[in-house]
């Protein structure tokens, strides 16, 4: 059963499909979802600006600090905002560098400095950015070295309550970095698995428009030229016979460029304008034996198959492993007196085309790939032999694959 969002809703159908093909689709899932990057870069540096720079004023003077102390105080409070303008560029130097002033206001600063609020956005940010090893070490040594000069020189802006006040604000500031992230990950793992799964069904529709257009064109092309052969060399004794080949070379050729249309039609997207000639099934394949061809050599079809019991794809599988198993024949054939296309019935469906020519040396090309692999993907097993003449046998189950 369909999905909601699988199906178009509306009476735009392709923009509906182009925003997600669904009436809970409420934006274009192929852009970023949240402020834009000039939005995340400036708020940070205005809101560390915003609250550290008064709070720093107010500090100095609401403990009437000397001189020396007041601009350092506002000084490292400026630094903060100031350097988070290069977070984006430079994530871990950035940090480092915020990490520093932090610990410059808590130790010199009066009143131990402004919340570090800067410093806070440079970690999530170098978090989120890729510099995790630089978030984490830049805080370690900088926590390291707050607590290290607590206890050698305590002070009345550095204790007890605000170490564990301050700890677990970092702490809980770090969880966010981490937490974002991942979410991150996650959606790029999520958009790179869409994008192969986009990718993935377009190769697989190019492969099945590659075999048909194969299976098409070398079959026709290749009873053309076996007809043409032979209109050549009655044209003088026997014109009646030629004109009979220039009548087959004209009906293969129509029946070549009706599939070839067909099939470029899906390509383009026009199916309802190509011809709507039905795909070629199991009892079919009478005639293209009958059509068939090969100089020399006597085609034959035993059918023991009941072809109602065969689905549509299976059946059209068999008439194109058929077909292009003929054309293999006529084409690379050699000595051949005989040839036999059988369809029996063995808890499923076999397709043997066997021919009694001389074997070389096999070397698999498209035409036999394309076999196995409309087979295989049908969950059948296909095969070839080559002794006493060349065979291929496809076995399809008699149902297709859920």
């Amino acid at each position: 059963m369909p999905r909601p969002y699988d199906r178009p809703w509306g009476a735009e159908g392709a923009a509906a499909e182009h925003w997600g093909g669904g009436p809970w689709a409420f934006r274009d899932p192929d852009r970023a979802w949240g402020p834009s990057r000039r939005l995340r870069l400036w708020v940070p540096v205005f809101l560390a600006a915003l609250i550290q720079i008064p709070a720093s004023i107010w500090l100095v003077k609401s403990t009437e600090s000397e001189f020396w102390v007041a601009v350092a105080t506002i000084g490292l409070a400026v630094v903060g905002p100031i350097a988070l303008i290069a977070a984006r560029r430079f994530p871990g130097p950035v940090v480092a560098l915020i990490t520093t002033a932090a610990l410059g206001e808590l130790l010199v600063g009066a009143g131990g400095g402004p919340p570090p609020i800067a410093l806070a956005f440079a970690l999530v940010g170098a978090i989120v950015r890729g510099a995790r090893l630089w978030a984490w070490i830049s805080l370690a040594a900088g926590w390291s070295l707050a607590l290290v000069a607590g206890i050698l020189a305590p002070t009345d802006a550095w204790h007890p309550a605000r170490v564990v006040g301050t700890t677990l604000g970092l702490l809980l500031v770090m969880g966010i970095g981490e937490g974002l992230r991942s979410r991150r990950e996650r959606i790029r793992e999520y958009r790179a698995a869409a994008t192969r799964r986009r990718l993935t069904a377009a190769e697989e529709e190019r492969m099945r428009i590659a075999r048909e257009l194969h299976d098409v064109l070398a079959h026709s092309l290749s009873q053309i030229n076996v007809q043409a052969g032979v209109g050549l060399h009655l044209a003088e004794a026997q014109p009646e016979k030629a004109t009979e080949a220039l009548a087959a070379i004209k009906a293969t050729s129509k029946s070549a460029l009706d599939d070839v249309r067909a099939v470029l039609g899906v390509l383009r997207g026009d199916a309802d304008e190509a011809p709507r000639a039905p795909q070629p099934g199991i009892g079919a394949i009478a005639d293209l034996v009958a059509s068939t061809e090969i100089p020399g050599a006597s085609v034959e079809l035993v059918d023991e198959f009941d072809p109602s019991e065969v689905p549509a794809p299976i059946g059209a599988a068999a008439y194109r492993i058929v077909q292009e198993a003929l054309t293999n024949v006529t084409r690379h054939g050699t000595h051949v007196n005989r040839v036999r296309v059988s369809l029996t019935d063995d808890g499923g469906l076999i397709v043997e085309v066997a021919d009694d020519g001389t074997v070389g040396a096999v070397e698999p090309g498209r035409g036999l790939l394309g076999m196995r692999e409309r087979v295989e993907l049908l969950g059948g097993r296909f095969g070839v032999r080559t002794q006493g003449g060349f065979t291929v046998r496809a076995e399809f189950p008699r149902k297709e694959p859920a």
